[in-house]
């Protein structure tokens, strides 16, 4: 339900989502609960898709050190393909 309100283009504020200004520029987190626990959507807002960056279960009040640096790595994996195939468009 949430992600389908983002590709509606709403904005999400808390209690359902906040943003990740550290990761970069339009990137947040969705926060879902369910029966036995809580989860984390990581995803970056792109003009023509929504980026889900990662899905990790909620056990500690910090995002771990390690899905941070997945997602950033993930970003510019993205960011990098994304560039490449534009330049064989135009060349």
């Amino acid at each position: 339900m949430l992600l389908r309100l983002l590709q509606r283009g709403e904005l999400l504020s808390m209690p359902h989502a906040e943003a990740l200004p550290q990761l970069g520029a339009r990137c947040g987190v969705l926060r879902v609960r369910d029966e036995e626990q809580y989860w984390r959507i990581v995803y970056r807002m792109d003009t023509d898709a929504i980026l889900i960056l990662d899905v990790y279960s909620k056990k500690t009040r910090k995002m771990p050190d390690e899905v941070f640096v997945r997602c950033r790595q993930r970003l510019i994996q993205f960011d990098r393909v994304v560039k490449n195939r534009r330049k064989k468009r135009e060349g």
